[in-house]
């Protein structure tokens, strides 16, 4: 819960992403998206800066069409993760965004 609320904040204070699913009691993990960046395409370059992420529909397919989101970006956190890497999966998403932004 500590590494979800470190995360939601941190990339909420950066422009252009779209976080989606915002409830209050949620599981530990962080879709999103990036303006004009396809969610594939996030996940090839943080993958390439070894941050694992998955991309896609999340098994979700009839909803994000409902809600016209062609896929997102998904950061999940657990027990064995640590500030640290929240940190590191930060400088990744804006390292992303200036890629290819």
């Amino acid at each position: 819960d500590l590494l979800l609320k470190k995360a939601t904040k941190a990339i909420q204070e950066i422009p252009g992403i779209r976080l989606i699913g915002t409830a209050s009691q949620k599981a530990s993990v962080l879709a999103f998206t990036i303006d004009n960046i396809h969610p594939h395409d996030i996940g090839t370059i943080m993958d390439d800066d070894n941050v694992a992420i998955r991309a896609g529909h999340h098994c979700a397919q009839p909803v994000m069409t409902r809600y016209d989101v062609p896929a997102t970006a998904r950061a999940s956190f657990s027990f064995y993760n640590t500030e640290d890497e929240v940190d590191r999966f930060i400088e990744s998403v804006k390292k992303t965004q200036e890629l290819l932004g």
